[in-house]
């Protein structure tokens, strides 16, 4: 298994540290790691590309310190995960409000940084049998887990992905979501509308009805194929 990696650090010696350590984890376990390293916060978020499974951040940076480049990344990536490597854990300990895996304290030993780094794989490992889309936002790019997203909606020649986190604008067409989605939960129900059967909690009167509340419209066209689709659906699942 290969793990992306970043190791966001602005301390020479520290980051030669973690290489080793990572190297050293590597001998002992059948995973690897492809390592990219930053200097700084604002260098990994100016252009973040949501390819890392672990990144690792000290939380004292220059520009922009740890805990906001880790929030930032956040709000563009649900499912990296973040160890803080810090000298206190004054902030470290704010880190369940990026859902992160921990943090070691510097020098960083290595039975803590081992203990650390299995848990991150562990649930790095449980996230692959779990599904994501990615695609293209201002500024950059969107990974979101598939189980959070209600539906994709057109709108001329954007995309409307509407998700448990919020709605994300995107260039179309539909056609090529459709594509991406077709042998996933995901099924049109009208044009306009690509919806994921998993949140429809029930059809009434030609209106597809939300976990959300939402009501999308059933067209006449897509009505057969879409309730084919759903009873299959349910059908698995029970």
């Amino acid at each position: 298994m290969v793990i992306r990696t970043a190791i966001v650090e602005d301390d020479p010696a520290a980051v030669v540290v973690l290489k080793e350590y990572l190297t050293r984890y590597e001998k002992e376990n059948a995973v690897h790691f492809q390592v990219d390293v930053f200097t700084d916060g604002m260098e990994i978020v100016s252009d973040y590309q949501p390819v890392y499974h672990i990144i690792f951040l000290d939380i004292q940076l220059k520009h922009m310190n740890g805990m906001e480049t880790a929030e930032k990344i956040r709000s563009m990536d649900e499912e990296a995960a973040f160890i803080f490597v810090t000298s206190t854990i004054q902030f470290a300990v704010q880190g369940y409000l990026v859902d992160a895996v921990g943090y070691v304290l510097k020098p960083v030993p290595w039975l803590a940084f081992s203990q650390i780094l299995k848990k991150a794989v562990s649930r790095i490992e449980k996230k692959e049998n779990r599904q994501t889309l990615s695609f293209e936002v201002e500024g950059g790019k969107m990974r979101v887990n598939l189980s959070q997203i209600y539906y994709i909606e057109s709108q001329l020649h954007h995309i409307l992905v509407h998700s448990e986190k919020g709605d994300y604008l995107t260039l179309g067409p539909l056609k090529k979501f459709e594509k991406a989605l077709e042998d996933k939960s995901f099924v049109k129900c009208h044009n306009a509308y690509l919806v994921n059967l998993s949140h429809i909690t029930g059809i009434m009167n030609n209106t597809a009805v939300l976990s959300n509340g939402e009501k999308l419209s059933i067209s006449r066209t897509r009505k057969k194929l879409f309730m084919d689709r759903l009873t299959d659906f349910v059908g698995g699942v029970v």
